[in-house]
């Protein structure tokens, strides 16, 4: 190592390279072999070379930050809650988003964005000039504000159906998804009565996974009443009061309950059992995300598997390129799904080993729409 502090001049030498293709490989540009890439960086490791941030932004109009939006969700000014809503599934959607954006040579910015938020938009407008573009989660903005954003600075959603004009969607396939749910319940256990409980009223997501279920209950023959979809806001908390409510029903409950996403699925197991209802032998509950509890959970829970890292990722693959390629701007990202059976549908578990989908994940492809 160099004496003092090393310099771009010190990581050139010692990767044989130009300064000029130094600055290039620092500022992630394409022209740059991958070879080459990887003798700068060895380099820089080798000398603890840190580059410096505010001369990057100068010289390559960035500020080398991406910024990314969630959604806080308070139940009656319960901290808890908040904190459950935040660092659960979320939480692994922001571990891979940063390591991801590390890999680019960006740092990631977090902002929670709160229901009925005062300010409005205006936290938001303000990021526009601190980060070089914007990740937001499901319910941080209407369509008409990521319009608005989106002519200021780059965005990436990371819920919706794809059909935004003016930003890139990154999403999982509820559609397939909640599919090959709704018929392992008609075709396995052969349900005739099926109920569902939601997510946050208005997210894209939990939209598209009602519709997508009742649509395959109703081709299978099987039955969705109204008084069977409670209306959850994604913690379990929400989802333990919309099933105590539903008990409070003089109405027959259906055979089982699918949840939009596995912290709904853990509250609506505990209503349940504090009514002395037993899952699986008198009521199925799945879920949706497969967060790394559910396994444990008792009994362990039946559910969709999306990979909440790989989401993250693909979301700030998508908006690096992005500022590095205008012309990739209008772009649908879908990521697959799959069915893990557990015990509290019903069925015997299955292997826990690391199966093909994954495998199928870790380069998916973006389809322009």
């Amino acid at each position: 190592m160099v004496d003092s502090q090393p310099t771009i001049y010190d990581v050139a030498q010692r990767a044989g390279v130009s300064i000029a293709t130094v600055s290039r490989a620092l500022n992630s540009v394409s022209s740059v072999r991958p070879a080459t890439r990887d003798k700068v960086l060895a380099a820089m490791r080798e000398l603890e070379f840190i580059p410096n941030s505010v001369a990057r932004g100068l010289s390559s109009g960035k500020h080398w930050i991406l910024g990314l939006v969630f959604m806080q969700t308070a139940l009656d000014n319960n901290v808890l809650a908040v904190e459950e809503a935040s660092l659960l599934y979320t939480d692994i959607v922001i571990r891979g988003a940063e390591a991801r954006a590390a890999a680019h040579g960006y740092s990631l910015l977090l902002c929670g964005a709160g229901e009925n938020h005062p300010a409005g938009m205006t936290p938001l407008l303000n990021l526009t000039g601190t980060v070089d573009g914007l990740i937001v989660l499901d319910r941080v903005m209407t369509e008409d504000d990521v319009a608005d954003l989106s002519r200021r600075i780059p965005v990436v959603l990371l819920a919706g159906a794809g059909d935004s004009s003016s930003a890139i969607t990154v999403r999982v396939d509820n559609e397939q998804a909640m599919r090959s749910l709704a018929e392992h319940f008609i075709n396995v256990h052969r349900v005739k009565r099926v109920g569902f409980v939601s997510g946050h009223e208005g997210s894209p997501d939990s939209v598209a996974r009602e519709s997508s279920f009742k649509t395959t209950i109703s081709e299978g023959g099987a039955t969705l009443a109204d008084v069977d979809i409670l209306k959850s806001d994604w913690t379990s908390a929400g989802g333990e009061a919309a099933m105590r409510a539903r008990l409070l029903i003089d109405h027959p409950l259906p055979e089982v309950f699918a949840c939009a996403n596995d912290q709904t699925a853990v509250g609506v197991i505990y209503a349940l059992h504090a009514a002395g209802l037993r899952v699986p032998e008198d009521v199925l509950v799945t879920g949706f995300d497969d967060i790394t509890l559910t396994r444990y959970f008792k009994p362990p829970l039946t559910t969709i598997r999306q990979s909440g890292s790989l989401l993250g990722e693909v979301a700030v693959d998508a908006l690096v390129a992005t500022l590095d390629n205008s012309e990739l701007a209008q772009r649908t990202v879908v990521l697959p799904t799959e069915l893990v059976v557990r015990e509290s549908c019903g069925c015997a578990p299955e292997s826990e080993s690391p199966t093909e989908m994954y495998k199928m994940v870790a380069a998916p492809t973006m389809a322009v729409s």
